[in-house]
């Protein structure tokens, strides 16, 4: 493990200084917002149209949340009235006074909570949203069948806590700036014609409200340049003036009018961010897309010209990247909790690819910004390296030293693969190529897509009603389909035959479900500034939330795939092949969890084909699993012109979902995680990280939007030229198969069991946990178990 000491080596004073501030402050909850947010809906609603209140009341809290400037730092902007300051939602989840003293008083991702915030939440916010937070309205308007699904454990859904978002920032707000918009808005209006078109009327308000929101941001903007001014004027460092000084100059320039220089381009996107997720709680949070290429232009220039150096542009990377750090996910309470809980909010960040033409995208900025990532050593923002054909293996080298470094970051996608991926889903060439991937895995079109997470689905949960003749055995409830007693299966082609027809029937309660949400989200809680940053909604004059992105996809998550591979292994092999036990005593077997039958259960572990081993008796059913659900999901419509895809990762759901599952015929004990992403089953892949990329690859991830596998090396593997030879051969070999994503944790697994006893001695460990990183110490017992018991490799 990495020293503190050797950590800031690289930084300089002003950064460590802000760097420490940000690790160290304790998380809280600010309850400004959600009063600013109260007033505004007060004061302006059934006065204006849906759009043009969620304009107004953008405007107001642009216009009177609270502006600071940290002492030191060069880019300005938080979400809250300080760092580590999350705000609520009151219009999306109303949070009770029972979820404040739980935020306050866990043990895990708290969130210090204060009287004064309680009695405003308890006496104002409460009574003004109760009924009509879009929780309430989702709960309110889903089924008894969903609502019994939802508390089973057979899917999850994202937006009951937070909004759709999911998207990605584009090249453009480099080239325009607010005013810009504006003008391309004016133009849209000027053609309205409301003779011919019905829906003339509803394109304006979204129009009007998009022209409100710009506004509100150059508001924001030109506050921070006033608070700038006031404290360069008291500054009696002259340095520190300057820079003060040079701070307003910049805000009073940008959002309003497109950056000019590398430090404007930062602050640029800054404000944006800070745009987007004060607006909604967006799930995931806002992304730089392909930063490395959006910036290296303006570093070019002013490289030339003698006005940047690499040292001050590494401060000024550094300096935004503790601006991320600063912004903890917003706070989440029971199943959504469980599902993801982290601090992160997924801000991931592409670094190399290929540019628009199809030529290498790496660049100085990309190496650039690999040493930014190796000196921060933060949570957020999350990093990604987008590897093609194109690009020079000593890009990959550069990466691996840092991957080496155990942090889990980068983590390594195949932009081929993402490219092919995204053109199957029918987007553009030039499109395709731009675009890469955000959150943990997902694919999308950056600047042009919607691409929203629903929820994720607890596959191996299905199997297990289908054991049940449509029965939850943990509650005795009926909850599925009467697909037949599997005692009377006589083959396991009958197995399956059930089983599809089960997760069919739990995928169209889900999706159901879904379609309301969304129809929910598109009516009450649109979203006009995010709508002018994506392409094609003001051109559309529709907002974003309901279908004005030029790309519009919807992705289920599907978790346990290698468990669920494992589970029909073990089914096949020793009941309908070898005929070693009838499904009677299978049944009899997991009732008992094991207890009496270890010899059984060791059966099941280690006599058993596993996926993830090159072997093809198991990997033949992981993908005959993908098919059952590629066929029932892939191409189905979604109410706002979009489309259902698959994709596969788990963030911490696997945690929850094997929560609600008894013993499985894989050898499982009840209770415990479920495989994540299309990584094996912890302690199941015995062949080395060859046959694991091998089994993975037979899966067709062209056909997904996303699919995650993770690796764990023992530390003293990736040493020297030739442990970093090893790793760059190892991503080129599972990508020339298309692979999609691969990502390491590179630790010692008797060092993260010391950590488990003496976590006061690694309060700086970060790990890889799904499709992020997170601190060793953040993560529930259950979580840490689940990493360390994942395969640590010792070769390749």
């Amino acid at each position: 493990m990495a020293t503190e000491t050797n950590k800031i080596l690289g930084m300089n004073e002003r950064i460590q200084k802000l760097r420490q501030q940000s690790v160290s402050t304790v998380p809280t909850i600010s309850i400004e917002r959600a009063v600013l947010m109260t007033e505004a809906y007060q004061k302006y609603q059934g006065k204006v149209s849906i759009p043009v209140l969620r304009a107004l009341s953008f405007k107001h809290l642009c216009e009177n949340k609270t502006v600071v400037i940290l002492d030191g730092e060069l880019i300005v902007g938080e979400r809250g009235p300080q760092p580590q300051s999350a705000p609520t939602y009151p219009e999306l989840c109303c949070h009770t006074v029972e979820d404040f003293e739980i935020m306050d008083k866990r043990e895990k991702i708290f969130f210090k909570v204060s009287d004064e915030a309680r009695k405003i939440q308890e006496e104002m916010i409460i009574p003004f949203w109760k009924g009509k937070a879009i929780r309430d309205l989702i709960m309110e308007q889903m089924t008894p069948k969903w609502h019994d699904c939802y508390e089973a454990g057979i899917f999850t859904e994202f937006m009951e806590q937070r909004a759709p978002g999911h998207t990605v920032c584009d090249d453009k707000i480099y080239h325009k700036g607010m005013l810009d918009f504006k003008a391309e808005i004016k133009e849209q209006l000027d053609k309205l014609d409301f003779i011919n078109d019905f829906e003339a009327y509803d394109k304006q308000e979204q129009l009007k409200a998009m022209d409100i929101a710009c506004d509100a941001l150059i508001i924001f903007g030109k506050r921070h340049a006033k608070l700038a001014r006031e404290m360069a004027a008291e500054c009696t460092d002259e340095k520190r003036k300057a820079e003060l000084s040079k701070i307003a100059e910049i805000c009073e320039w940008v959002p309003a009018n497109a950056p000019r220089t590398f430090h404007e381009a930062l602050q640029m996107y800054w404000f944006v961010h800070l745009g987007v997720i004060t607006e909604l709680n967006t799930w995931d949070a806002f992304c730089p897309g392909h930063l490395d290429q959006h910036l290296n232009p303006f570093y070019q220039n002013e490289i030339a010209a003698g006005t940047l150096t690499r040292e001050s542009a590494m401060e000024l990377l550094e300096s935004f990247w503790i601006k991320f750090n600063n912004q903890p996910a917003p706070p989440k309470v029971g199943i959504t909790l469980k599902e993801s809980a982290t601090y992160t909010d997924f801000c991931n960040i592409n670094i190399g690819g290929m540019k628009a033409d199809g030529s290498d995208g790496v660049c100085d900025v990309s190496y650039l910004l690999l040493d930014v990532i190796k000196d921060m050593r933060l949570l957020q923002p999350s990093t990604n390296v987008q590897i093609s054909k194109k690009n020079p293996d000593k890009f990959i080298m550069e990466a691996g030293k840092v991957i080496r470094e155990g942090m889990g970051f980068p983590s390594v996608f195949n932009h081929d693969a993402v490219v092919k991926e995204l053109l199957l889903q029918g987007k553009s060439l030039e499109d395709a190529r731009k675009g890469g991937t955000s959150g943990c895995v997902e694919v999308g079109a950056f600047g042009k897509e919607a691409y929203i997470l629903t929820g994720y689905f607890n596959m191996v949960k299905v199997l297990e009603i289908t054991l049940h003749n449509g029965t939850d055995p943990r509650t005795g409830k009926k909850i599925g389909l009467e697909t037949g007693d599997p005692r009377n299966f006589k083959t396991m082609d009958d197995l399956m035959e059930a089983f599809k027809k089960q997760i069919a029937y739990f995928i169209d309660v889900d999706i159901r479900g879904n379609n309301v949400i969304e129809k929910l989200y598109a009516k009450n809680m649109p979203s006009p500034f995010m709508s002018v940053i994506i392409e094609d909604c003001i051109t559309k004059g529709k907002d974003y939330n309901a279908g004005g992105a030029r790309y519009n996809s919807r992705y289920i998550q599907f978790v346990g795939l290698g468990s669920i591979t494992d589970c029909f292994s073990s089914i096949k092999k020793h009941i309908f092949d070898e005929k070693t036990l009838t499904m009677e005593k299978m049944l009899t077997i997991l009732a008992a969890d094991f207890q009496g039958y270890e010899k059984e259960r060791q059966i099941f572990l280690n006599k058993t084909p596993k996926y993830g081993n090159d072997d093809d008796a198991a990997d033949s059913l992981i993908m005959g699993a993908f098919e059952i659900i590629y066929e029932l999901v892939n191409g189905r419509p979604t109410p706002n012109g979009g489309q259902y895809r698959v994709e596969m990762l788990p963030t911490t759901c696997h945690v929850y979902f094997g929560s609600v599952i008894g013993a499985t015929p894989d050898g499982r004990k009840a209770g415990v995680a479920l495989s994540e992403g299309i990584s094996p089953v912890q302690g199941a892949d015995r062949c080395g990280p060859t046959a694991v990329i091998k089994s993975a690859a037979k899966l067709d991830q062209l056909r997904t939007g996303g699919a995650l596998l993770n690796q764990k090396f023992s530390p003293g593997v990736l040493e020297g030229e030739t442990g970093l030879e090893g790793l760059k051969n190892l991503i080129r070999a599972y990508f020339c198969m298309d692979g999609h994503h691969i990502q390491f944790n590179v630790v010692d697994s008797n060092m993260l069991r010391d950590a488990q006893y003496h976590p006061e001695n690694y309060n700086d460990l970060i790990v890889r946990v799904a499709g992020y990183s997170d601190y060793f110490n953040n993560l529930t017992a259950e979580l840490q178990n689940e990493i360390i018991l994942r395969t640590e490799q010792q070769g390749f």
